[in-house]
């Protein structure tokens, strides 16, 4: 590639599940049915404006099948530089895979492969060390270190998932450092989740070299680019993002837009015995100190605390700022009606909360309105935290 490349930002959320093939097949159980390849590249290039996607099911032979359906229609292509093509918008294929260490708890990571047939080989291999090869996020019965090997032998690039929530995270649940897990020589970069931004994760110095990847998790439609990320390329595509996350020939991500860590829904220490979250004073406490249950989930905050290796946090000269976005949805009072309005006006969600001035907004969904989505943009809404997996919220002021 040349180093003369003129480079720019495009909009990316490589987290992104299918629900189901086009034929009705399952493939994230909890992902909504309306989560198909086809469904997915049209949300994100008409309605979000997102110009890189990450297809993180893409292993399962029933999306396969789609994929080959659709390339054989014309309806999309395979992308000069790896990945699918459809209109301004490219998928990325990636796998998400659970995987266990003796002793250890479970956690998931992210894999993306250069090309579909990339993609399939991998699959094969994957189907001989797991239970069913069709569902999203199964169990891998390799060691971790062997996975690496195939997945960097095969061309293509590893991803330790949300690696800081309770529910198979890595530092989250499965080690205190990845080095446990990992040679980190092959990490591509790492994926914050939805309840940790660079401030946080700058409490732990393993993680200064790597690439912070802020993605949505989306589980539904509407959920895709509720977290995203500004990446500076020549044109979205596999051998693109690979340049950007090793920070080579001026590709980088440049910013990461994610959810205030007070919205995630792991964000703080959570009771399952009262539902109550447990303030800071007592996170390190065995049992809760408004039931006295030793049902506590750890929250990500207590969490990083407890296994830092620094007293502040740290956060060296390549990492991009971290902006607090606050999604279209958790914005009180916008509803679906409001939003087509905006969406028919402004074109994509990204426009809408990046491009469209206070004034324009007004125009269309009324001041109140445009001064939240504007606020949302600063940073400034007020937020309760979200904990033991309910998500935090604008409090309307």
């Amino acid at each position: 590639m040349a180093l003369g490349a003129k480079l720019q930002g495009f909009y990316c959320d490589l987290h992104v599940h299918i629900g189901r093939t086009s034929e009705g097949q399952a493939v994230k159980i909890s992902g909504s049915s309306s989560l198909t390849f086809a469904n997915i590249a049209k949300e994100a290039a008409q309605r979000k404006g997102m110009e890189l996607i990450g297809i993180i099911d893409s292993h399962a032979p029933g999306v396969q099948a789609d994929i080959r359906t659709l390339l054989a229609s014309g309806e999309m292509s395979e992308a000069e530089g790896g990945g699918i093509a459809y209109q301004g918008t490219t998928i990325v294929l990636g796998t998400e895979i659970e995987i266990r260490e003796p002793g250890r708890k479970e956690c998931h990571v992210l894999a993306f492969l250069p090309d579909l047939t990339a993609m399939e080989a991998f699959s094969n291999w994957m189907s001989k060390h797991m239970r069913n090869i069709n569902l999203s996020s199964q169990r891998l019965y390799v060691p971790a270190r062997q996975l690496q090997d195939e997945i960097c032998g095969r061309g293509g690039i590893l991803i330790p998932a949300h690696i800081f929530t309770p529910h198979k995270g890595l530092y989250g649940c499965a080690a205190e450092r990845m080095a446990e897990l990992f040679d980190l020589e092959r990490i591509a970069a790492v994926e914050l989740g939805l309840s940790a931004d660079s401030g946080m994760a700058g409490y732990i110095s393993e993680l200064d070299p790597y690439t912070f990847l802020t993605n949505s998790d989306a589980h539904s439609l509407g959920k895709i680019g509720r977290e995203y990320n500004v990446i500076e390329m020549e044109k979205p595509s596999f051998a693109e993002l690979r340049l950007a996350l090793a920070r080579q020939e001026g590709r980088r991500v440049s910013a990461n837009y994610g959810l205030n860590p007070r919205l995630g829904k792991y964000h703080r220490t959570y009771c399952a015995g009262c539902g109550s979250i447990v303030d800071e004073a007592y996170a390190t406490s065995e049992r809760c100190p408004y039931c006295g249950s030793p049902k506590l989930v750890q929250g990500v905050l207590d969490r990083i605390l407890a296994i830092a290796d620094r007293d502040e946090p740290l956060i060296p000269p390549h990492r991009p700022a971290y902006h607090y976005q606050v999604p279209l949805e958790f914005i009180p009072g916008l509803g679906k009606r409001k939003l087509e309005l905006l969406l028919q006006a402004f074109g994509t969600e990204m426009r809408i909360l990046h491009s469209a001035g206070e004034a324009e907004l007004a125009a269309v969904a009324g001041a109140d309105l445009a001064s939240q989505i504007v606020r949302a943009r600063s940073g400034t809404l007020a937020l309760s935290s979200g904990g033991g997996g309910t998500y935090g919220k604008v409090v309307k002021s």
